[in-house]
């Protein structure tokens, strides 16, 4: 015997005793522990690490492929083998239309495996054109899937069907009846305010909100606002108080420009009576005009007086001439846009925002403040209004679908990008294995049906050919 043998005996000999000698030193010893023989009393020692458990989700499709992809072959060799064992045959017709029968099946098997192949990679790894199709086309489907998807899916009947079924308002009616849902829902809200507030200190947003405020206070609507504001005033008896404010304010001015005011009209009857006339009577006229103005002031003061039922009435006046009159629009319009454009008015608007905004963020940051609590009290309004007006349900329902189908073009254009950028995302030969698993199987019967198809049409245009013309080489 040659040494090759020898060395082999001798290795599958060595293997032998190294698997016996494993398995006894994991037999059991006497005391039942279970340790291996020489173990040390460390249960870690000699232990293997712990592997990762990996499951494959993808096994029983992959299984399932491979068995009707061996089926398929296996009729192909099977059809093959047919063909061949024909010849042996002695010549007669119905060899003739085995062989027939055999050799289509064998062309439609073929042709059927190499239509299924060259969708998933190229037969025989041969650079034949238009193989590989998967691979090379993914983009240009994800595309494809990414249109179909938008105009067949999205569609605008089919998502009003699917708002129907879902009844927003009824489900937006439950959220706000549950103070344990809307409760957390404003103070959620209430904590986006700071946010809200700081976009708006945007430069651009302010410089924005600069230019757009005095063109909507200089239009028709400033002056109708003003007419409003002032009939609120009218109406709760706060222009007195507003009146009072201002009679206290022109008499302090009086009282701090006195010597000014005794100055300037002395300095006028000498102007106009000449310096004789200024020197005998100025003084005293200052006085007496002064005195006169303080004696009216004090009768303005009263709550009764004339002066303010006639200043009142003249506000009712004003207030109709604001909203009826074009011309007194106009002007209003031009007060206000003038006053909102002056650069002292707009540092005020500027000062008095800020401490408007930081009072709201600090009260939005409260969950008991009182930002939560409007929040939540106009949701439990809200709520109430949908449980008691099914009118308002369904306005709010055809609300949502109309702002819906107003975004959904649009929407189906992103939606058909944002598919086809995570198709062309996707590795091709992962996305290649993912595809040919799912619709191979399908795929294998389409082989199967090829050869079986291709042996019968071969048969029956055998046996059709020979009818008409006689014997026949096929």
């Amino acid at each position: 015997m040659s040494s090759l043998p020898r060395h082999a005996d001798d290795l599958k000999a060595a293997s032998r005793g190294a698997d016996f000698s494993t398995r006894a030193d994991a037999v059991p010893d006497g005391d039942g522990g279970g340790a291996p023989r020489g173990a040390t009393s460390d249960p870690g020692a000699g232990a293997p690490p712990p592997r990762a458990a990996t499951t494959d989700q993808d096994a029983p499709l992959r299984a399932a492929l491979a068995r009707h992809r061996a089926i398929a072959t296996g009729l192909l060799v099977f059809m093959a083998a047919l063909m061949l064992g024909s010849y042996a045959l002695p010549p007669s017709y119905w060899t003739d239309l085995l062989q027939a029968a055999a050799k289509a099946g064998v062309v439609g098997g073929l042709a059927d495996w190499f239509a299924v192949t060259a969708l998933f990679r190229r037969p025989l790894g041969l650079p034949i054109p238009h193989t590989a199709i998967i691979p090379n086309q993914k983009e240009r489907l994800g595309q494809g899937l990414g249109r179909f998807v938008a105009n067949h899916v999205f569609t605008e009947d089919e998502v009003r069907r699917v708002l129907a079924r879902l009844d927003l308002a009824g489900i937006l009616r439950s959220f706000l009846a549950d103070p344990a849902a809307a409760r957390p829902a404003a103070q959620a809200l209430a904590g986006t305010l700071p946010k809200v507030l700081a976009a708006l200190e945007d430069g651009r947003a302010r410089r924005l909100l600069t230019r757009l405020l005095p063109r909507l206070a200089g239009g028709p609507g400033g002056a109708a606002l003003a007419a409003r504001v002032l009939r609120q005033l009218l109406d709760d008896g706060r222009y007195n108080q507003v009146f009072d404010l201002a009679v206290a304010q022109f008499r302090t001015l009086l009282v701090q420009q006195e010597d000014r005011l005794r100055e300037a009209i002395a300095a006028r009857v000498r102007a106009e009576g000449g310096a004789l006339v200024g020197w005998v009577a100025g003084a005293g006229v200052a006085r007496r005009v002064l005195a006169a103005v303080n004696a009216e002031l004090e009768k303005i003061e009263t709550s009764d007086s004339e002066m303010r039922y006639a200043f009142a009435a003249w506000l009712r006046t004003e207030m109709l001439r604001f909203e009826t009159d074009p011309e007194r629009i106009a002007q209003v319009g031009r007060a206000l846009r003038a006053a909102l454009q002056h650069p002292t008015v707009a540092a005020w608007l500027l000062e008095l925002w800020g401490r408007l905004r930081a009072a709201l963020e600090a009260d939005a940051a409260n969950p008991e403040g009182r930002t939560v609590a409007l929040l939540e009290g106009a949701f439990a309004n809200l709520g109430t209004l949908l449980a008691e007006d099914p009118a308002a349900r369904e306005r709010l329902n055809r609300a949502v679908e109309g702002v819906l189908a107003v975004m959904l073009p649009n929407a189906r254009l992103r939606l058909a990008d944002f598919i086809a950028g995570v198709v062309a995302g996707w590795d091709t030969r992962q996305v290649t294995e993912k595809i040919e698993l799912r619709v191979g199987r399908d795929l294998q019967y389409v082989r199967m049906n090829g050869t079986l198809v291709g042996f019968l049409a071969g048969g029956a245009l055998f046996a059709l050919l020979t009818a008409v013309f006689g014997r026949v080489a096929f």
